[in-house]
């Protein structure tokens, strides 16, 4: 191959048939989809897919990703397109890097996000090690988020399809993975688009319904999840005003979250009350109302930079932020603390800002996604 030989799909001065690249196998349609376009345009691809948690509990479980049923499901895909396919056990490591601190956080009164911290210490480090081991030349997710080369480097951005974006879950993405993946359903307009795909390769999986819940948290039940991996964490307590008026009992702070409304059983009240704050300590759930939910000052600390240059060069800037995976970016002015510290100031206040979410950075003027980091505590 000469330098000037053109680049093929993903990026290599190199035919198909000599890039490979591993895909990262759910059992969806999605990265079924991927797997099987590379696989006709002549990639050498290696499908893998990851067993996180417990297989006999998995195959009793529908509609969670990398289930038994999963597993199944993408070894068929891989058979259909004929490339191999590995399931690599991270049951332990899944474990220790996502289930505990999911069930830590919320002991701590935080509302965690454990998919990205998947993506973060599972898919994009251990998984993406195994594809370089494997003599990768990439590895690709069918993640909907884009890869975009830029005038100085590989730039992430958001989704061509706002509805399926799914750069929240994604902001800690460092430059090094980034120059490594490969997100090839980034650009299409509706999932339908994936699923027409599906159905020209034949692919079994083509109607198969997309995934609901974290995939270890079975119809959303959080509380059940933790009082399983911490016995005896849901201690009972009271439900207080601001004032510290008792008005009810909680059988554990597991429970709630902030902004939470309904499921209070503190009826016949003139006006509805919401979670505004968790204190463990004091095993107390205090509810307010709804105006006490907004929130413009947002401390953040574990910031990963993706932006150009680093996150201390331009001191204070405007961009535009997402405080949840369900809003659209807002305006926002950030302040750099330190490397990885900052304050966000919203220019409209928002409700029901957490610790223990994510706040994500956006290019003001484009879909560019700059970073993020954590929220560690209430404004």
């Amino acid at each position: 191959m000469t330098l000037d030989s053109p680049l093929n799909s993903l990026g290599f001065a190199k035919p198909p048939a000599e890039t490979r690249v591993v895909v990262a196998m759910s059992g969806g349609v999605d990265s079924s989809v991927v797997a099987a376009q590379l696989a006709e345009e002549g990639y050498d691809v290696v499908g893998v897919t990851l067993q996180l948690y417990d297989h006999g509990a998995a195959l009793a479980k529908k509609g969670a990703c990398c289930a038994g049923r999963d597993i199944h499901d993408a070894r068929r895909v891989a058979e259909e397109m004929g490339f191999p396919h590995y399931v690599l056990d991270y049951e332990n490591t899944f474990r220790e890097a996502v289930m505990d601190e999911f069930a830590d956080s919320y002991l701590a009164g935080a509302t965690p996000v454990p998919c990205i911290r998947c993506n973060e210490r599972v898919k994009f480090k251990d998984l993406l090690q195994t594809a370089k081991d494997l003599d990768a030349d990439c590895m690709a997710t069918g993640h909907y988020i884009q890869r975009m080369m830029g005038p100085q480097r590989a730039e992430l951005h958001a989704a061509a399809d706002a509805s399926k974006d799914q750069s929240y879950f994604l902001f800690s993405t460092t430059q090094e993975q980034l120059d490594y993946l490969r997100f090839p359903l980034g650009h299409l307009k509706s999932k339908e688009e994936t699923r027409a795909l599906a159905a020209k390769y034949g692919l079994s999986v083509a109607d198969k319904p997309d995934s609901q819940d974290i995939c270890f948290v079975p119809n959303g039940d959080y509380a059940a999840v933790i009082e399983k991996l911490r016995p005896g964490a849901a201690e009972p307590g009271d439900i207080v005003d601001v004032n510290g008026t008792v008005l009810g009992a909680h059988n554990g702070v597991i429970h709630y979250t902030i902004g939470q409304r309904r499921g209070l059983g503190i009826g016949g009240l003139a006006d509805p009350l919401y979670v505004v704050r968790l204190d463990v300590d004091a095993r107390q759930v205090i509810v307010g109302p709804r105006e006490m939910l907004a929130t413009r000052r947002v401390p953040l600390r574990e910031i990963n930079w993706i932006g150009d240059g680093n996150l201390m060069d331009k001191g204070e800037r405007e961009i535009a932020v997402r405080v949840r995976s369900t809003r659209p970016p807002t305006d926002a002015i950030l302040r750099p603390i330190s490397a990885t510290e900052a304050e966000v100031e919203l220019v409209n206040a928002e409700q029901g800002v957490s610790p223990g979410q994510a706040c994500v950075f956006y290019d003001p003027d484009s879909t560019r996604v700059l970073g993020g980091g954590w929220i560690w505590r209430g404004a």
